[in-house]
């Protein structure tokens, strides 16, 4: 009878639990700024990275993937390199992006590349 006991009561302070965390409020999804770059001079290019990428750290950001090796499955290739940056939520992402700190940057990337971005919200935590 006592082991009968015993389990009804972790079962139920296991359903308990469950049910606590069933309740908690989901997180907000990730997102992730995609970006297509054409590196069009490679000197003036070195200017923006310092910057960039301490606006991405201060904004929550995480490059994913920065300019590596990639390879064409379907569709036209990349017109350049490819970067992929992490961030908490869609919100911060596009903080990110139009912050002073990056947007003081923005302008030598573009004199510099030509440039495809995307803001993707990642799916439900």
């Amino acid at each position: 009878m006592r082991v009968h006991f015993g389990w009804t009561l972790a079962t139920a302070l296991l359903a308990a639990a469950g049910g606590y965390a069933a309740a908690k409020p989901a997180k907000s999804p990730k997102a992730y700024i995609i970006a297509e770059v054409q590196v069009t001079d490679a000197e003036a290019y070195k200017a923006y990275v310092p910057g960039a990428t301490a606006a991405v750290a201060k904004y929550g950001g995480k490059y994913l993937a920065r300019g590596g090796r990639v390879e064409q499955l379907e569709g036209p290739p990349p017109a350049g390199r490819i970067a992929i940056v992490a961030f908490p939520s869609f919100d911060q992402a596009k903080a990110f992006y139009n912050s002073p700190e990056y947007q003081a940057v923005a302008p030598i990337r573009r004199r510099a590349s030509q440039a495809r971005f995307w803001l993707v919200e990642g799916l439900p935590r």
